[in-house]
């Protein structure tokens, strides 16, 4: 499978990461809103509601792949508790910090129904790269039991062309 980058325009022969550029709670704002009550940044966003902050940070998300030897990366946001968002946001260029937060899942898949967030461990990782998340093995969900599972090679390029589909 070879695909063109988006980024640096070459075409490559490993999978791309499926990356969301921003929470989906910030894609649901208005224009004027992202303008006046949201931030967003490659690695941080916020969203200043009139009851209160909500924190979001980037980080990666590993599927396991079933019958290949390449696994499926991710690059979701999660949102943060004020405490674990700024010990996180002062340490971000730390790069031997290590921390573990708990976390909402707040990107959601095209391939799952989310009524309501997926709680998570994220773990930061020293060397500069974003954290990763691990889903709660016992919140009962498709996309719970898919991360544990793992999913089939046609199932991963399948997302992987739907994604690239809607980047055109």
């Amino acid at each position: 499978m070879e695909y063109k980058c988006s980024s640096c325009g070459e075409i490559h022969e490993e999978w791309p990461a499926l990356t969301y550029n921003s929470p989906s709670y910030y894609n649901n704002l208005s224009e004027n809103e992202k303008s006046t009550i949201g931030y967003l940044d490659s690695d941080f966003c916020t969203i200043d509601y009139p009851d209160g902050r909500a924190r979001f940070i980037r980080c990666t998300l590993t599927q396991k792949v079933n019958d290949h030897c390449e696994d499926l990366e991710y690059g979701l946001w999660v949102s943060l508790s004020e405490k674990s968002f700024d010990d996180y946001s002062e340490n971000f260029d730390n790069k031997n910090h290590e921390a573990g937060y708990f976390g909402w899942l707040s990107s959601w898949l095209p391939d799952y129904d989310f009524e309501e967030s997926i709680p998570t461990n994220v773990n930061t990782r020293t060397g500069g790269f974003r954290p990763e998340i691990i889903p709660h093995e016992d919140f009962d969900h498709p996309f719970v039991r898919d991360y544990y599972s793992g999913i089939s090679k046609a199932e991963a390029e399948r997302r992987i062309n739907e994604m690239l589909k809607a980047q055109f």
